[in-house]
């Protein structure tokens, strides 16, 4: 009876520390694992926090070498040699141009995305292949019909000509289709029973049920449409017309580049798309982990 007892006290204290071992290891790689994490936080947050110290920094010391990391002396010189130029406005178009395309943008590929996956009709699956071939195609490929079209149009150096050619956003319409086949059809066939008509069912039950998809959306396109440089370049002909990032190029001289000017605008353009990815994170996180466990 001794012998068993010792045994069995053995065996106890050998699967406790056996319990343990594991737990310290567990803590060991959890914390190597912050300690990743804070490291990778601080590479990416580090390009943001230069732009900003930089923007106090006068010329000579914004590309001084060894650099200084933090401004001893800050000055606002940069940000009056800024607003000496029309940055408002350049702002207003850029804000303008980015929240239109994602407002038709998050609309557009929503409808399209719900009509793909739920509805059934000849070509919807060729449809869908001509839209995800789509997205493979560099936006170069495209410029010069697109730029005949708006010059038909009379759109060059107009609103319409910015923002209209974003609306079908192929990468919308394919995120959107991906999220409605997770609807329930048993749902949608519910509110038809119940007498809801096509238009109603899908602004009252599709479009909840897709928020988490459109934060993650409008997230993405308005970050494209804020930085997509190369477009409004071509489209845009009058300095009235001009975004903010090409008004911030036009500040760039022949022989010289004022660093802390053009930090400064850098700076104050940023401020947009970080209130936009906090005003729809929740949104964007919820899309991100349906993504993950869908299936």
């Amino acid at each position: 009876m001794s012998a068993y007892t010792e045994v069995r006290h053995g065996g106890k204290r050998e699967g406790i520390a056996v319990e343990r071992r594991k737990r310290r290891e567990l803590s060991v790689g959890k914390i190597a694992a912050n300690i990743l994490l804070v490291i990778s936080a601080l590479l990416f947050i580090f390009p943001f926090y230069w732009i900003v110290t930089g923007a106090f920094k006068v010329q000579n010391v914004a590309v001084a070498i060894p650099p200084e990391w933090f401004p001893l002396e800050p000055t606002l010189d940069n940000f009056r040699v800024l607003f000496n130029n029309p940055v408002w406005k350049w702002g207003f178009n850029s804000f303008f141009v980015a929240t239109s395309e994602m407002i038709g943008v998050c609309l557009v590929a929503s409808m399209a995305g719900y009509v793909l996956a739920k509805k059934q009709f000849p070509g919807r699956k060729f449809i869908f292949i001509l839209f995800v071939s789509a997205m493979a195609l560099p936006k170069q490929v495209i410029l010069v019909p697109l730029f005949t079209m708006l010059a038909d149009f009379g759109w060059i150096d107009t609103y319409q000509g910015l923002i209209l050619p974003a609306i079908g956003w192929p990468f919308g319409v394919f995120l959107m289709k991906q999220f409605a086949q997770t609807i329930p059809g048993e749902l949608i066939e519910a509110a038809k029973i119940d007498g809801c008509s096509e238009l109603r069912l899908f602004y009252r039950i599709i479009m909840p049920l897709l928020k988490p998809a459109l934060g993650a959306l409008a997230i993405f396109t308005f970050i494209n449409a804020w930085n997509d440089y190369f477009s409004q370049l071509i489209i845009t002909r009058s300095t009235s017309m001009m975004t903010l990032p090409l008004g911030l190029a036009t500040l760039q001289g022949e022989y010289t580049t004022p660093y802390g000017v053009l930090m400064a605008g850098a700076a104050l353009a940023s401020l947009p798309m970080i209130l936009i990815f906090l005003l729809f994170q929740k949104a964007f996180t919820q899309g991100i982990t349906m993504g993950a466990v869908k299936g």
